[in-house]
């Protein structure tokens, strides 16, 4: 749809932005998807979707890398970390758990 656009105004400049708000998506995501479909294509330098996949099945896994994303103590909001939080006294910050 985005290529028509621009075949049909013959400009690129803002086709990407309005196909995105017809369809009620993110502009950067279509951006990309664009993008990617250049590669594609071969209308555009890049690594190609098939290219990707094949990547992706020969490069094993490490196991720092798995430890990491399954890891119990985990950091962040999503494991229940610590946040500053202010004192009730009001006199100085105070870190709690969540």
């Amino acid at each position: 749809m985005v290529l028509e656009t621009i075949e049909q105004t013959g400009e690129r400049f803002g086709a990407i932005t309005r196909v995105a708000r017809q369809l009620g998506i993110g502009s950067e995501s279509l951006r990309s998807w664009v993008r990617q479909a250049e590669i594609d294509g071969g209308h555009r330098p890049g690594v190609t979707s098939q290219e990707q996949k094949r990547i992706a099945v020969a490069r094993p896994a490490t196991p720092a890398h798995d430890a990491a994303r399954t890891s119990p103590a985990g950091h962040g909001r999503e494991s229940g970390g610590w946040r500053p939080q202010r004192a009730s006294c009001g006199q100085d910050w105070a870190y709690a758990a969540r």
